[in-house]
């Protein structure tokens, strides 16, 4: 048997690196083994036409999968949509100018998930999608690329529509190319907010769950549980509107929330300068003890944020905020109102705010309404499509 599997992935490898061109043509391979069934349709390479799966298809991703611009990726609502267990090669691309058309529904969600028998996390890289929504990595409407791919990203459409992902769920992603290079669950790009994206979970990542580089998107009903590294992540000037959020984390895990106004590694480029600011309206984020989870929520290189009604739970720290004088104004944020937290409530958890931005405040500057927070609901939004919770 072992023979045989390894006969059907060697078969397989030839035909996709004879058909991965664009245009790919699926392919259909005898394959035994391995969480996939014996007639699984294989699809990977960059695609430049339209995409429409088949509900009666079981396809497996077996590589790069890149919907060129002006192409459309649709999937049809129930669909589990299993990815090679290889790590970071493996993932989904929707290039700047192409869109994804995810309809899933609560009783009938789409998955995206590892084809291993017993997966874990970080067996698959994850979705991407790339956008035309400013950035502030480069000078005007300039753009930048992509960490997994190189594909470009940002512009000046602020309205920018990268399709819909509605009732999704991705799963075991997160595979690493090496120590700086890492596929999140999710990850948007320069996205706009034209986009719709509602209803939808990370689950068991290796690295990030969602994060956010830059752009407009809005996001609502988003739930984070079990990513080994932090659960949601925002930089390169992100300015959406984030409801309704759900994080719940594992032992050894890293931050809920590890929020940057800028990215570090390439600087803030935007003329004139502007820092990441979304609004984010009902967080719950439960940590598994103060003696365990380090931070619920670091704030760092300027970023700015809105955040109304959250709930911390379980955390050493609920806010760390890290800055300067100079070129990471997070302090200046507090003072001038442009990072606030009001209606916070804190369970287990041993200091609210960390304060070390270079700026003198009073965790009152950036606090009002402690108590008074109430958890996100996601034992109803979450019921019947979402896991882990």
């Amino acid at each position: 048997m072992k023979r045989n599997f390894l006969f059907g992935l060697i078969l397989s490898a030839l035909l996709v690196v004879s058909c991965s061109t664009d245009d790919t043509a699926d392919i259909t391979i005898n394959v035994q083994g391995n969480g996939s069934s014996t007639n699984a349709t294989f699809i990977s390479g960059t695609y430049t036409s339209d995409l429409t799966l088949d509900a009666n298809t079981e396809y497996v991703i077996n590589g790069s999968l890149i919907m060129a611009s002006g192409t459309t990726l649709t999937i049809p609502a129930g669909m589990t949509i299993k990815a090679l267990a290889s790590g970071s090669d493996v993932y989904i691309a929707i290039s700047e100018g192409a869109q994804i058309m995810a309809n899933g529904t609560a009783t009938n969600p789409i998955v995206f998930t590892s084809n291993a028998t017993s997966p874990a996390a970080g067996d698959w890289g994850g979705l991407i999608l790339l956008g035309d929504a400013p950035i502030n990595s480069v000078a005007g409407a300039g753009t930048s690329t992509s960490e997994i791919g190189g594909l470009p990203y940002g512009g000046s459409d602020s309205d920018d529509n990268s399709g819909t992902l509605r009732y999704v769920r991705v799963e075991y992603s997160g595979g690493s190319a090496d120590g700086q290079t890492e596929n999140n669950g999710i990850s948007f790009y320069g996205v706009g907010n034209g986009t719709t994206v509602e209803y939808v979970q990370v689950y068991e990542g290796k690295d990030d769950g969602i994060e956010f580089f830059g752009g407009t998107v809005n996001a609502s009903n988003v739930i984070v549980v079990n990513s080994q590294d932090d659960s949601v992540d925002w930089t390169e000037g992100y300015s959406g509107t984030l409801t309704d959020v759900y994080i719940k984390h594992g032992v050894d895990h890293d931050k809920g929330i590890e929020a940057d106004g800028y990215n570090t590694d390439i600087g803030n480029n935007s003329s004139p300068i502007f820092f990441s600011k979304p609004t984010v309206n009902n967080l719950t984020i439960v940590g598994t003890g103060s003696s365990n989870s380090n931070e619920a929520v670091r704030l760092r290189a300027g970023t700015q944020g809105i955040f109304t009604n959250v709930t911390i739970e379980g955390f050493a720290e609920g806010f760390d905020l890290d800055g300067d004088n100079g070129d990471n104004p997070t302090g200046a944020g507090v003072i001038s109102d442009d990072l606030q937290v009001t209606n916070i409530t804190f369970t287990d958890v041993t200091l609210k705010v960390k304060n070390d931005t270079g700026e003198t405040f009073t965790d009152a500057d950036f606090i009002s309404g402690d108590g008074n927070g109430t958890a996100t609901d996601v034992a109803t939004w979450g019921a019947n499509w979402a896991v882990g919770l």
